[in-house]
């Protein structure tokens, strides 16, 4: 089992401590991340209010982690099919 570790965080001016399994470095990046989308939206106007903010970024994150994901498996696809091209060219001893 791993060892949770608390981390202190700011987003938006709001301070939370969040246990994860995760390393500390690794939360404090994901949280820049998160102050950063959220600061940007407040920053360019698209909303006024920390909260609206907020919805709009996760919407925005979960969007990149979608076209991602796509890509990801696109990705993999184009492995599969050429592992199975290179599959076919080895003699049947080696496949």
């Amino acid at each position: 089992m791993s060892k949770k570790s608390s981390v202190k965080l700011t987003i938006v001016g709001e301070e939370y401590t969040i246990r994860s399994d995760e390393p500390a470095e690794h939360t404090r990046a994901v949280a820049e991340h998160v102050d950063r989308t959220i600061r940007a939206i407040l920053d360019g106007g698209g909303a006024s209010d920390p909260r609206k903010a907020a919805i709009l970024g996760a919407l925005q994150l979960t969007d990149e982690l979608f076209k991602e994901r796509a890509t990801h498996e696109e990705f993999a696809e184009k492995l599969r099919a050429l592992s199975a091209e290179v599959r076919r060219m080895l003699p049947p001893a080696k496949r």
